[in-house]
């Protein structure tokens, strides 16, 4: 049993959602049910509370961190309907720089592309919808696509390659993988400046899951000759998938004690941390033969 390195009062005073380190590991933000957002510097084992975001009407379910070539950079999404923005300028003072308020309900994840396609954030809300913001030429705009009718909790981009992330004209494509209230897992694709938007890619089977999926997760770029994600449930059960001849292709990593509820990738791609609402944290590896072997575990009441 592995236990923590270190314990931070987060200072918010109520249920905290989510906690992002940002790409170098010097500040953290963590959001809150108390509707703020607090900025951690990081310095070893020390965190200092270097900020309060404030002006949400809603608990705030999501941080994200754009890679620094953008400078410092936070997206938030809530469950009043928004995704803020916010930059650091000057240090330790945060400034939204932009609203969206498209959504007619809860948003309730979001996450940056790879900064080779440049600075882009999906959001999926509650209403089933997905929306994607880009800044480009000093403005932002704003597209989406019905994901579903009964809402999407999650979605997550598929990283940046040279070999699948060009067409033949060098163009981009845009592949991003939701998860959602009708159990389905949805991966969309997108050629750049196509007129057709975003079309699904085709599944070997229609959902394994049989309740809400909580969470997806792409992996990063590995030295694998296939795509992979994973996908948790409140069914309690982590499904890995991959891209085959067939369409995208589900096996089971494991069915849990407790709902599923968030997936974190290792920067490598081939170790996945899973959370689950029994309070622990369980670490798995991938192997060289492509089994999924657990190699550590947490447990919050040890």
């Amino acid at each position: 049993m592995t236990t923590a390195i270190t314990s931070i009062d987060s200072q918010h005073t109520e249920m905290v959602h989510d906690c992002q380190f940002d790409y170098y590991s010097k500040k953290m933000a963590t959001c809150s049910s108390d509707r703020t957002i607090k900025i951690f510097d990081v310095s070893g084992d020390i965190y200092h509370n270097s900020f309060t975001i404030t002006g949400f009407d809603g608990p705030v379910w999501q941080v994200a961190w754009a890679h620094p070539k953008f400078g410092s950079v936070l997206a938030s999404c809530s469950y009043d309907g928004t995704v803020a923005i916010h930059r650091e300028n000057p240090q330790n003072t945060w400034v939204k720089i932009y609203d969206h308020k498209f959504h007619d309900s809860s948003v309730n994840s979001i996450s940056w592309a790879s900064h080779e396609y440049g600075l882009l954030l999906a959001c999926a809300s509650s209403d089933g919808r997905v929306s994607i913001l880009e800044y480009k030429n000093s403005t932002w705009s704003e597209i989406f696509f019905q994901n579903d009718t009964l809402g999407c909790n999650s979605v997550s981009w598929a990283p940046y390659t040279p070999a699948t992330s060009h067409s033949d004209d060098g163009s981009f494509i845009y592949r991003l993988v939701t998860g959602s209230c009708d159990n389905v897992v949805r991966v969309w694709k997108r050629l750049e400046n196509s007129p057709s938007g975003w079309v699904e890619e085709s599944k070997s089977c229609a959902t394994p899951h049989t309740d809400w999926v909580r969470d997806v997760a792409w992996a990063p770029s590995s030295s694998l000759p296939y795509s992979m994600f994973a996908s948790g449930s409140e069914d309690r059960s982590v499904y890995i998938w991959k891209q085959t001849e067939r369409g995208w292709e589900p096996s089971l990593l494991r069915t849990f004690d407790a709902p599923v509820w968030r997936l974190s990738w290792s920067v490598t791609g081939n170790v996945l941390a899973v959370s689950t609402g029994d309070h622990k944290v369980t670490v798995w590896k991938q192997a060289v033969d492509e089994a999924w072997l657990q190699i550590s575990a947490l447990d919050e009441a040890e």
